[in-house]
């Protein structure tokens, strides 16, 4: 069936393979240079932190639609162990062992995560990913995710709690959350967009939090404006990341195509924004230093992360 025109003409403007050299593998991370980064140090004002991760709990958020993303299941093979176990005084240790899928929770995408016309990103070829991982675009390429990160509140600019089931996110959406907030898009910054809809998981609804009947999320125009204005990196506070079902029914997941493969872009989901988004409401501080670095798994399509927004 193939993308529509629409769509693909989308992909011809954004697309920067060759941008920098034909053995990238960092994508729009590249806009993440020492200037770039010290201005996230330069937003710090009062050393407030926030976590932006959702706990790794095996009562967690996947419900078992999507194959291998199992809840982290964590065991013990330790337990105040030692070689002289009758002596009090000697040492001690216990450990312990973890199961889990690397896009389980709160994560980033690697470029890898996505393919199109048996491509990867910059043109690696998409067969490079076999059963021992990805050998180009993989997120140990990913060695620091650091510098100036933006909420774009999106659903407290509409008025509401959470964005409709659905909704999709467009450029004009980000452009009006932008002008609510005062804040200006610079080259490299790393963009995280809240939908609201993190709080159906907090409440208990996973059925509502998973989304297959339907999630808010950034549209393809969003890709466009994120093309636009040279971001680092985007983040939202759902599993999908983008609007699904996707705009273009014909289109499954447009702006993961877009996004990881086309543009560069890495990519996040399931961030919790909400404790986040309150501070920035109450302060109008919208801009902070972000320290998102991914775990280096050699040859991982994706990686846990514990976000923290340092205001």
């Amino acid at each position: 069936m193939g993308f529509p025109d629409e769509v693909k003409a989308i992909a011809d403007q954004v697309r920067t393979w060759g941008k920098w050299g034909a053995d990238d593998q960092l994508g729009t991370l590249n806009y993440l240079t020492p200037e770039a980064i010290k201005r996230g140090a330069d937003s710090v004002v009062s050393g407030r932190t926030f976590s932006l991760a959702v706990d790794l709990q095996l009562d967690g958020m996947q419900l078992g639609a999507i194959p291998g993303r199992v809840n982290p299941l964590r065991t013990m093979v330790a337990i105040n162990s030692s070689m002289t176990p009758d002596d009090p005084e000697s040492f001690h240790t216990s450990d312990d062992v973890v199961t889990m899928g690397l896009q389980a929770a709160t994560h980033w995408d690697a470029l890898a995560h996505a393919s199109f016309n048996g491509s990867l990103y910059n043109n690696n070829p998409a067969s490079g990913i076999n059963e021992w991982g990805a050998s180009t675009c993989g997120i140990s390429n990913v060695r620091s995710l650091t510098g100036r990160g933006v909420l774009l509140d999106v659903a407290r600019t509409k008025g509401v709690d959470v964005l409709d089931f659905g909704y999709a996110i467009t450029a004009d959406d980000l452009d009006e959350t932008i002008a609510a907030s005062g804040v200006t898009i610079e080259s490299g910054d790393i963009v995280l967009i809240r939908t609201g809809l993190m709080q159906k998981y907090f409440a208990g609804d996973k059925q509502a939090y998973n989304g297959w009947s339907g999630s808010p999320g950034p549209g393809v125009t969003c890709v466009e404006w994120f093309h636009r204005h040279e971001v680092a990196a985007a983040a939202t506070d759902t599993l999908v990341f983008e609007v699904f079902p996707s705009e273009y029914p014909e289109a499954m997941l447009a702006v993961h195509v877009l996004d990881l493969v086309e543009l560069g872009l890495t990519q996040g989901q399931n961030w919790n924004l909400e404790d986040l988004a309150a501070d920035c409401a109450a302060d109008g501080q919208y801009t902070f230093m972000l320290e998102a670095s991914p775990l280096p798994f050699v040859g991982g399509c994706g990686s846990p992360v514990n976000p923290v927004a340092i205001k």
